[in-house]
């Protein structure tokens, strides 16, 4: 018989377990010590008047990762003296919230304690999930706070979020991120005694930081192992950092926050901001076709007459892009931006397109007068087809006044109406000179 081989024992299950992570050991414990958000947490402030009322109301905390929503809903928790059930909607389904809704029903008939329950990634759960949360709610069983990173009124149903606070939460300020990590050196379980650093240090850790408190603590954590027994450096740090990806998720809210930012930048006559907020796509990995074609729709949408050359630079450099690829299709992207960004801007065209579909669907489909009318037989000619058009060539300037082309209920109508920037300006006066409307 074949020798069989000894069993191997894991590795994993006989290492003993380390210290936890820098962040979860200096968590602020109570309200007064969470840093940020300052406006939320001033005395008197909104969150200190959920807290303090006699009933703790459901509450959604969303904001970027990192900004304090574990924090925060740990240090309610400790205020507010109820037990607190945490679950993972990533982890854990509708059956997991049954057992924990179950078990703080029995808690409250026999202690009388309240029960909150802090679902963090609320946004996982899907829109008929989140319907197990409602009558829980509704009937005080548990209060519930919701953590996400996703726009509420686009990831939670609305029977949910009419149930609950809703606080926005910011990410921290670079001053705020510096407090952090002097608050981590000076903590008992942090560095107290042990490590120093220069401002020069935290400061470099608090811009790459981008206001994600946990993001700041785990560089400061490398950063601590890497120097050793050395100095925490600005240096040391900067190898620590290395090359950071950007937060942008293209499909969530920070991805719309930056394309409607570019767009109202080029709309603003801004090209310094505009051809930032396409480096910042660019460099998170948008995809370039996708900032053309916003680019192709602004030429239209916020130019259009006022310079007819805009969209023709759109579509050039969207061609361009095409042909050349990354990186030397950035040179045609940044030509087309920064013209766009600087060119008289009109939105009439686009005015005047949703006011005529508006009087289309309000108006239903009117008769074309007769004069305009196709005749190609005889009969529709002895029907009046065509019969009095005037042909706009053999007028005087080619145009036929007083000629009516609009149904008769629109008569007199006007859907586009030229501004008086870039070549629109001269549309605008040939049109009422033609109209006889020039004083």
């Amino acid at each position: 018989m074949a020798r069989q081989p000894k069993a191997q024992k894991s590795l994993f299950a006989t290492a003993p377990k380390g210290p936890a992570p820098l962040a979860e050991r200096v968590r602020p414990r109570r309200l007064e010590e969470v840093i940020g958000h300052r406006e939320l947490l001033k005395p008197g402030g909104p969150l200190w008047r959920a807290v303090d009322a006699a009933r703790l109301p459901s509450i959604l905390l969303w904001g970027p990762p990192g900004c304090g929503k574990t924090t925060l809903a740990r240090a309610i928790a400790e205020h507010v003296t109820a037990a607190f059930v945490t679950f993972s909607a990533v982890l854990g389904g509708v059956a997991r919230v049954r057992e924990i809704v179950a078990e703080a029903d029995e808690r409250r008939g026999e202690t009388g304690e309240a029960t909150i329950l802090f679902v963090d990634e609320i946004h996982r759960f899907n829109k008929s999930q989140q319907d197990a949360f409602l009558p829980h709610v509704e009937d005080g069983t548990v209060s519930l706070i919701g953590a996400t990173t996703e726009n509420p009124s686009f990831s939670l149903n609305a029977p949910l979020l009419s149930r609950c606070v809703t606080y926005r939460l910011e990410p921290l300020s670079e001053d705020e991120t510096d407090e952090v990590l002097s608050r981590a050196l000076a903590h008992p379980e942090g560095y107290a005694g042990r490590k120093e650093m220069d401002a020069e240090a935290r400061g470099v850790i608090a811009t790459a930081a981008r206001g994600d408190a946990r993001r700041a603590l785990g560089l400061l954590e490398v950063a601590v192992n890497q120097a050793g027994m050395g100095a925490i450096t600005a240096d040391v740090v900067r190898e620590v950092i290395g090359h950071e990806p950007l937060l942008y998720d293209k499909s969530g809210d920070e991805h719309y926050n930056v394309v409607s930012a570019f767009i109202k930048s080029m709309r603003g006559s801004d090209p310094d901001a505009a051809v930032y907020w396409m480096m910042r796509m660019i460099e998170a990995g948008e995809d370039p076709l996708f900032v053309m074609r916003r680019i192709i729709i602004f030429a239209s949408e916020d130019i259009g007459n006022a310079d007819p050359r805009a969209l023709q630079l759109a579509m050039a450099a969207d061609q361009a892009f095409q042909r050349l690829g990354l990186p030397e299709g950035l040179y045609p992207m940044a030509q087309a931006v920064t013209y766009l960004a600087c060119a008289p801007k009109s939105n009439a065209a686009n005015v005047a397109w949703h006011e005529a579909q508006a009087a289309v669907r309000e108006h239903g489909a009117l008769p074309v007068p007769m004069h305009l009318r196709n005749a190609p037989t005889k009969l529709m000619k002895n029907m009046g087809y065509g019969d009095g058009y005037r042909y706009a060539h053999n007028e005087a300037d080619g145009f036929a006044r007083g000629e009516r082309y609009l149904p008769e209920r629109l008569a007199g109508r006007r859907f586009y109406r030229p501004t008086d920037r870039g070549l629109e300006a001269k549309i605008g006066a040939w049109l009422r000179r033609l109209r006889g409307e020039d004083p």
